[in-house]
């Protein structure tokens, strides 16, 4: 039996020792609870992160063993998508394979360093700044209209710290009903569910063996009901990345190591010469005006990403545990400060929150800081080592990882947020309007619908007040549309300006 000392059961006393002592007194070892579950829930209700000054570990935070499978995720998601980053600019830029594998070691080093002073040190209530997946697919627009990126990076940055400074990101996820935010993370976790087996089962046709996808994606399931079952969901990720590549493997998919360890090229001048690195040299004032409304729209697509990953932390942590959720203004700063250094040295990674980090984070019950530390770690030793990085982006530990780790928990969160309340209503909307155009539309749409109190809860959306209801929703649903419009990512409508025209 767990010592009633420790107990996770929170009375008025027991919040009244927590507020007056430090996290050092009110520490205790594992052994002196009844379960593992009920010492980490026990950390996260004593931790006090403290903002914009220094937490150090065994101080403020601890390291556990469950830090390391976040940490692990979030290393093959950041191989993973800052090479589909820097292969899409690679591709209209003329760039050959060898400037996406050094971009990407490049571009891990640097994350590393900066996830360590920020998310690990300095400010611990912000998610890691990861790449941002949704704009992965404008890449070519961009450059087909002579986008420059670094110009696209330091406007991101920009606007960014813009919007943490009048705190838009926090007022949008209080303008966000359950019903808008189920319904988004429902259709993310779905698409992006689709298309890792759909990419398993191309990879497995490819190289002649197309029973591989079959047996892969069965034995996954299995594996995530049984880890369900025995409540250590947060294991998905190294176990389900090992059977991937142990089956995969023993049926004969060809792999084998190809990258040395290595250092990449560590000089902005190197980057943005005329002749290495990017071979484009520095932009010019077109440069920025033609990137200008991707660079809103980028964004713009952060509130509801953060608002997504915040949500795992809201759903697994136990009460009183709020000072160690996320903060998403404070996430909107590492970001923007991520963006405008990574692209000043060179690095193709457009950033936003750390899906493949903080969703298997908050499975596993853990607060941000130790996790991230973990994570710099691994990412400097995979970047400089170079082999993991050949290991995690074979198509079957890639899919299986991004599975385990985002899609599914996505769904997972999506449906446990429409079960109660006038939700569904709001979930369909979001999901039918996000499939006609995009996230971003299916969120700003749905939530102006919401909050106007034609759908979802209408008591709700009189307690908003004018501003709430009305103003914020509908101007910022305005903004969008004309910002996607004008880039041509309305289906079957001529973008607005004719630089982006087909």
């Amino acid at each position: 039996m767990s010592d009633s000392s420790v107990s996770t059961d929170l009375s008025d006393e027991r919040i009244r020792e927590i507020e007056s002592k430090t996290y050092q007194e009110l520490h205790k070892p594992s052994s002196s609870f009844a379960t593992r579950d009920e010492y980490l829930k026990h950390e996260l209700q004593i931790m006090k992160p403290k903002r914009w000054q220094v937490n150090l570990p065994f101080r403020d935070y601890r390291f556990e063993f469950e830090d390391a499978i976040p940490a692990m995720a979030a290393t093959i998601g950041k191989i993973v998508m800052v090479g589909a980053m820097a292969a899409a600019f690679a591709a209209p830029l003329g760039l050959g394979e060898d400037f996406v594998l050094q971009n990407v070691r490049y571009e891990m080093l640097i994350a590393a360093f900066l996830v360590l002073l920020f998310s690990g040190l300095l400010l611990p209530t912000s998610n890691l700044p990861g790449t941002h997946g949704p704009l992965i697919p404008l890449i070519p627009l961009v450059v087909a209209a002579g986008g420059h990126p670094l110009a696209f990076g330091i406007l991101i940055g920009i606007f960014g710290v813009i919007m943490a400074l009048l705190k838009g990101g926090s007022l949008m996820s209080k303008l966000t009903s359950n019903g808008v935010a189920g319904g988004l993370l429902l259709y993310l976790g779905f698409v992006g569910t689709i298309a890792q087996v759909k990419n398993m089962i191309a990879w497995a046709d490819k190289i002649g063996l197309p029973h591989i996808a079959f047996i892969i994606i069965l034995a996954t399931i299995i594996m995530y009901a049984l880890l369900e079952h025995w409540q250590k969901r947060w294991l998905a990720v190294p176990i389900g990345c090992a059977l991937a590549a142990i089956l995969a493997f023993a049926l004969g998919a060809p792999f084998e190591f190809k990258t040395q360890p290595g250092l990449p090229p560590l000089s902005p001048t190197y980057w943005w010469g005329e002749g290495t690195g990017w071979t484009i040299g520095l932009p010019d004032l077109k440069a920025f005006i033609v990137v200008f409304p991707f660079a809103v729209l980028a964004v713009a697509m952060w509130p509801p990403d953060f608002l997504g990953h915040k949500v795992f932390q809201q759903i697994s942590y136990p009460e009183r545990s709020e000072r160690t959720h996320m903060n998403i203004d404070d996430t909107t700063v590492i970001c923007s400060i991520r963006q405008i250094i990574g692209s000043a040295l060179g690095g193709a990674n457009f950033t936003s929150s750390w899906g493949t980090y903080i969703v298997p984070a908050a499975i596993a019950k853990r607060p941000i800081p130790a996790g991230a530390i973990l994570t710099a770690i691994f990412c400097i030793v995979a970047a400089i080592w170079g082999y993991p990085m050949d290991l995690a982006v074979w198509q079957p530990v890639l899919s299986t990882a991004l599975i385990v780790a985002v899609f599914v928990p996505l769904l997972e969160a999506g449906m446990e947020m429409t079960r109660k309340g006038k939700t569904t209503q709001s979930a369909a909307i979001v999901v039918f309007s996000s499939a006609l155009v995009n996230p971003v539309f299916g969120w700003s749409l749905t939530m102006m619908l919401d909050n106007l109190g034609l759908i979802g809860d209408k008591e709700r959306s009189r307690d908003l007040g004018l501003s709430g209801r009305v103003i914020i929703p509908v101007v910022g649903f305005a903004i969008l549309c004309i910002a996607m419009g004008a880039v041509g990512m309305f289906p079957g409508i001529p973008a607005f300006l004719p630089q982006f025209r087909v």
